[in-house]
C-alpha cells in the first residue's frame, strides 16, 4: 500500500469515528443551537485541533505507552471522565437560566474563545481516543512511512475533524433547530448534560474492565 492510499484510508477512518455520535458531537450541536453558529463553529475548530494533536501522538507512538502503562492510561480515563462531568454539571446547572437568540447572533470574541477551547478539551478528554487514533495509525501505516507523512497528516486530520462538525454546526444552528431549542431549553440542555455526564461516567468506570 503507497503512503497516499494509506493516507486517505486512515482519514476515512477517523471520519467514519467522527460522525459516530459521542460527547463531541453533543456539545457541538448544544453549543451550535444554544449559542450560536459561530459558537458551534469555533467547537468544531476545536474538535480538529483536538484531532490533530491526537494524531500528533499517534505518530510519535504514545499510544504504545500508553496501552503498555495501565495505570498512566487509567489515571488519564478518570481525569478525562471527570471532565466530561465536571463538563455536564455546568451545562445542567444553566438550563434554567432564560435565553434569547436572534438568528446568527455574534456573541463577544470572549465566548468565541470558551467554546473553542472547550471543543478541545473536550476532543482530549477521552484517552481512549489515543488508543483508537495509535491503532488506526498502527495498522494502516507503512512501517517506516516518509517524512511528508508526518508533516501533511495532522492537518489533514485537523480538516477531517473540523470540516465534520462544522457541517453538524451548520445544520444544527439553522432557525428551526434554533426554535425547538428555545422552546424547550430546560429539557434539551439537561439531556444534553445526562449524556455528556453518562459518558462520563462510563470511562470512568472502564478502568475496571467494564467494555467500554
Amino acid at each position: 500500500m503507497s503512503s497516499s492510499i494509506a493516507i486517505a484510508s486512515i482519514l476515512l477512518a477517523l471520519l467514519i469515528g467522527a460522525i459516530s455520535p459521542g460527547p463531541s458531537f453533543v456539545l457541538v450541536v448544544r453549543n451550535a443551537i444554544g449559542l450560536s453558529q459561530r459558537d458551534g463553529i469555533a467547537t468544531a475548530l476545536g474538535m480538529g485541533l483536538g484531532g490533530a494533536l491526537f494524531s500528533v501522538v499517534a505518530l510519535a507512538g504514545f499510544y504504545s505507552l500508553l496501552a503498555a502503562v495501565s495505570w498512566l492510561y487509567a489515571t488519564l480515563k478518570i481525569i478525562g471522565g471527570a471532565y466530561l462531568i465536571f463538563l455536564a454539571i455546568k451545562i445542567w446547572r444553566s438550563a434554567d437560566a432564560p435565553l434569547t437568540i436572534d438568528n446568527l447572533v455574534c456573541t463577544p470574541s470572549k465566548e468565541i474563545k470558551n467554546s473553542f477551547w472547550i471543543g478541545v478539551a473536550t476532543q482530549l478528554s477521552n484517552p481512549k481516543t489515543a488508543i483508537v487514533y495509535g491503532s488506526i495509525f498502527a495498522s494502516l501505516l507503512p512501517q517506516q512511512p516518509p517524512l511528508w507523512c508526518y508533516v501533511v497528516i495532522p492537518p489533514l486530520v485537523f480538516m477531517v475533524e473540523s470540516g465534520w462538525y462544522t457541517v453538524v454546526a451548520l445544520c444544527f444552528s439553522r432557525k428551526a433547530p434554533r426554535n425547538l431549542y428555545l422552546r424547550s431549553k430546560k429539557t434539551l440542555d439537561r439531556l444534553a448534560a445526562g449524556i455528556i455526564a453518562v459518558l462520563g461516567v462510563h470511562l470512568v468506570f472502564s478502568i475496571y474492565g467494564i467494555k467500554s
